[in-house]
């Protein structure tokens, strides 16, 4: 690479004060494929990102990239080598550099821009004047706001087909503004300018890159691949146990499932399984006492110990709810998550007083751990250890770590300064940084919440993953509300406070997409939505689509109705289990997905622009999307609707549902109407050139991980097809974790592995 130093010209007013008068600018050639470019005072440090991002020391050779700069006015080009393409071009206005307020933009070659979140809408973003907002936010989703995440990562589409994605490194408050021309424009009142350009040339090429940067998902243990059940609002250990049962003595009718395609098989197989649907019992934050961590209500959930017992000898799993918040109203010597957390001084402090800051959340007035401290692992530990000692949870959720504050910064206020009140404030929704969260110039260990905001969840992440692989020696199941890039590495994510509707049903599938790219792929949403009322025509075509979620979860709010499949009619009920009957089928496909995210860093599931990035037609497509590059997924999204407008990519596509399983559509890009009747299957098509490996199911998935298995066997127009499964005891560490791979080859009428 190359390095320079930019002086600020005379003369240069902006409006902003503290501009920065000589920067240096670092160019690294760290592999073929990927550029980095950051822009840094020249003559003191800044705050950077603290995440682990790969040490390059020689620059690479065979660059399929080329970078020039420009002086009057600075700017920076990245040309694609082998077609001329301008990937970014940084002359198009003027770089500003200020102490809190940092502009720089760049052409685009494509209005086909993906990514950019978290946020709610559709996975093409607009280019039309399009304001983004990044700042973690308690906010429940809807279009034009800034979410519990934050992921300045995109991917853009080339007219040829030819994918690159740019990712900011920066973790302050930010707008990333898209423009018609096209252009972008990154602006952040703080840190760096760190920036890595992706050349791809394929999608799954950029995400792969990506995830090299900030690194490759966590491997799942198999048991989460399994259905998952949660209430705000059981109220009762009794009430989350008889949910159990009633769910155990739901057994699902006789099914017969003909799995057979062309050469699929030698012979027709038929399955005849009685199914319990839920695999994993959760609890939300109404199990606690008084909800405070770490404890459980002794009157209402007595029995709750009992419960998780039960369910594992049932071969079931138990995840609980832990927010950050820890209450400092207790008597002393009474609350050993606040008495430890103040021995080891690991508290987020008030910039005025320099004690721990109080905010308000479930408990009343609470203090927040600051998951930046060098003790918080070992308090962190601590306080689950002491937890599990009294129920044997299998996972944890996290939730409410953006972090949230039903005040504003404190209940003593804010000072007056210019962190709360910065120069430029980023059009965040409540119009300042501190609104529902905490004070801007609280102190963390090391620097402010100013600069560290939107790495909280990720940093409870890290923790609590860590903690739970050491005190049950086995692999961690980590779910956050609040996510940033390297997320992945340390558990999964789910959407939010959705709603129960038509259009929240629709936009889910972007969220699964998004996150996918982001490098989390075990993601998902709540299945019927989270608030308001669900009815039973909307939770059947949800649950058809949560059983393909990467991570399939029914969950909702105390104050709406219950919906959990046996909380509905039992004609509803058979759609619901049919559906997630073709979910266990599929496990092994889906778990040698998540091995080849974890190993690779390719997405679970995805968008077919993703896959299919040559073909236009698949641009706007966010209503369907993939498992792998094998099987393609088109539910019912709309009220009364009893076909699916489905399209597919060139190729041989075979039907694998029920009612005409093994009917070949032979595409050359193409809409089909499928048919998809309310109490009928989800559409599914396995693509040609596809060996999917799948096994008979059972009651739950460690049931179900003793069946034998089957070859689901595509052929492409060639007669050739291939797969792979990934096998394993599903739980042990990585580290220390005996696997198996096999490659499946046909070719012709020869079967080999």
């Amino acid at each position: 690479g190359f390095q320079g130093m930019l002086t600020l010209a005379s003369g240069t007013t902006h409006h902003f004060t503290k501009e920065i008068q000589q920067l240096k600018l670092q160019v690294f050639f760290e592999t073929e494929n990927r550029l980095r470019v950051k822009i840094v005072d020249a003559r003191q440090s800044r705050f950077e990102v603290p995440i682990t991002t790969p040490k390059v020391t020689n620059a690479a050779t065979n660059l399929q990239y080329k970078v020039e700069t420009r002086s009057d006015p600075f700017g920076f080009i990245v040309t694609r080598k082998d077609n001329g393409v301008v990937i970014l071009n940084t002359t198009v206005g003027p770089l500003i550099y200020a102490d809190q307020f940092i502009q720089l933009s760049s052409s685009l070659p494509t209005h086909d821009i993906y990514g950019l979140g978290e946020r709610r809408g559709n996975a093409l973003v607009s280019t039309n004047w399009n304001r983004l907002l990044f700042w973690a936010r308690d906010q429940i989703p809807k279009d034009h706001a800034n979410l519990y995440g934050d992921h300045p990562f995109y991917i853009g589409l080339e007219n040829d087909g030819k994918a690159h994605g740019v990712f900011l490194l920066n973790s302050n408050a930010k707008e990333i503004e898209l423009q018609p021309s096209p252009a972008v424009t990154w602006r952040t009142i703080g840190g760096i300018l760190d920036f890595y350009v992706f050349l791809g040339p394929t999608p799954e090429a950029v995400v792969q890159q990506y995830t090299d940067v900030v690194g490759k998902p966590f491997m799942p243990p198999y048991w989460p691949l399994g259905f998952h059940l949660c209430r705000w609002g059981y109220g009762t250990s009794e009430n989350t146990w008889n949910k159990v049962k009633e769910m155990r003595a739901a057994k699902i009718p006789q099914v017969n499932i003909e799995i057979s395609f062309i050469l699929c098989v030698e012979a027709y197989e038929t399955l005849n399984a009685a199914v319990n649907i839920a695999d994993v019992q959760w609890n939300d934050i109404d199990y606690m006492q008084q909800h405070l961590d770490f404890t459980y209500n002794h009157d209402k959930f007595n029995t709750l110990p009992n419960m998780v017992s039960d369910l594992h000898n049932n071969g079931q799993h138990y995840v609980m709810i832990i927010d950050p918040g820890i209450s400092n109203n207790q008597p002393k010597g009474n609350y050993p998550a606040y008495d430890d957390g103040m021995e080891l001084d690991v508290f987020i402090k008030d910039p005025t007083t320099m004690e721990p800051i109080v905010g308000v959340v479930w408990p009343g007035a609470t203090v927040f751990p600051d998951y930046t401290h060098p003790s918080i692992g070992s308090y962190w530990e601590k306080q689950l250890l002491r937890y599990y000692e009294l129920v044997k949870f299998d996972g944890v959720w996290i939730d409410m770590n953006e972090p949230s504050n039903f005040g504003t910064g404190s209940k003593s206020g804010c000072p007056n300064n210019t962190l709360e009140n910065p120069p430029y404030v980023p059009h965040v929704t409540g119009g300042a940084l501190q609104d529902r969260t905490l004070c801007s110039s609280a102190i963390h260990h090391s620097t402010t919440h100013y600069n560290v905001h939107s790495l909280t969840g990720l940093f409870e992440m890290k923790a609590t993953s860590e903690a739970l692989e050491s005190i049950r020696k086995k692999r961690s199941f980590v779910i956050s509300r609040s996510t940033f890039p390297s997320a992945g590495l340390y558990g999964g994510h789910w959407s939010g406070d959705i709603t129960s509707t038509w259009e929240d049903l629709r936009k889910s599938i972007v969220s699964i997409i998004n996150f996918n790219m982001f490098g989390i792929p075990m993601v998902g949403a709540d299945i019927c939505g989270f608030s308001g009322f669900t009815n039973e025509e909307l939770c059947i075509r949800w649950m058809q689509l949560g059983a393909f979620y990467p991570f399939s979860r029914n969950h909702n709010m105390k104050a709406a109705k219950a919906q959990a499949p046996v909380d509905f009619s039992t004609s509803a009920q058979v759609p619901m289990r049919n559906a997630l009957l073709k979910r266990y089928l599929l496990l092994p496909y889906l778990y040698t997905l998540f091995h080849s995210a974890h190993v690779n860093g390719t997405t679970v599931a995805r968008g077919l622009f993703l896959e299919f990035p040559q073909d236009s037609n698949t641009r706007k497509i966010d209503e369907q999307f993939m498992w792998g590059s094998g099987l393609l997924i088109s539910p019912a999204l709309y009220q009364s609707a009893s076909t699916v407008n489905a399209y597919f990519p060139a190729g041989f596509w075979y039907d694998c549902t029920t009612e005409n399983l093994g009917k070949r559509i032979n595409s050359n890009g193409q809409y089909e109407t499928l048919q998809s009747e309310l109490h009928g299957s989800i559409p599914l098509h396995i693509r040609g050139g596809n060996i999917i490996p799948a096994q008979y199911p059972d009651l739950n998935t460690k049931k179900s991980r003793k069946n034998p298995f089957l070859l689901l066997v595509a052929p492409d127009n060639t007669g050739k097809a291939c797969g792979e499964l990934y096998w394993d005891d599903g739980e042990s560490l990585m580290t220390e974790n005996p696997s198996i791979t096999i490659n499946f080859v046909l070719s012709g009428t020869s079967l080999t592995s």
